[in-house]
């Protein structure tokens, strides 16, 4: 992680959540930086206009990006992807898909996760997977 991105956690963690992830988008040729955040119990519009307050400032003497960008706080959401050790382990028990290095394509319930890799319940069984062999992997939701 960056000197910028363990600031910007720290700041989101004095506001009482927790940093999930950093992202740079392009939507309607607009540069997005989104800053993704968890906590228990929830995220609300108020904490997220919150974070953007506290960010702001910082991000205005140490900007992440060249160019003009548009700061985002907002929630990884319901369907959102895995990328580190902690997202799989504060995922156990939802459902997920997964892309396997190769071209497999799989989903199930994810049984279980550890800092190597993750073991997904399918129709056929529990499969495991170190996380080096994992392409993309999202949670899913069905309605």
């Amino acid at each position: 992680m960056s000197k910028v991105e363990d600031e910007i956690a720290k700041i989101v963690e004095a506001n009482g959540a927790s940093l999930y992830g950093i992202e740079t988008v392009t939507e309607f040729e607009e540069t997005i930086y989104r800053v993704l955040i968890t906590k228990t119990g929830g995220i609300t519009l108020d904490l997220c206009a919150d974070i953007s307050n506290a960010l702001s400032p910082f991000l205005d003497v140490n900007p992440p990006l060249s160019g003009k960008y548009r700061l985002e706080v907002s929630s990884p959401g319901i369907e959102r992807k895995l990328t580190k050790p902690i997202h799989f382990k504060n995922a156990i028990g939802e459902k997920v898909k997964v892309k396997v290095m190769g071209g497999e394509k799989l989903k199930g319930e994810l049984k279980s996760a550890d800092d190597e890799g993750i073991t997904v319940t399918t129709k056929q069984g529990d499969e495991s997977y170190r996380y080096d062999e994992l392409g993309t992997v999202k949670t899913y939701f069905e309605w």
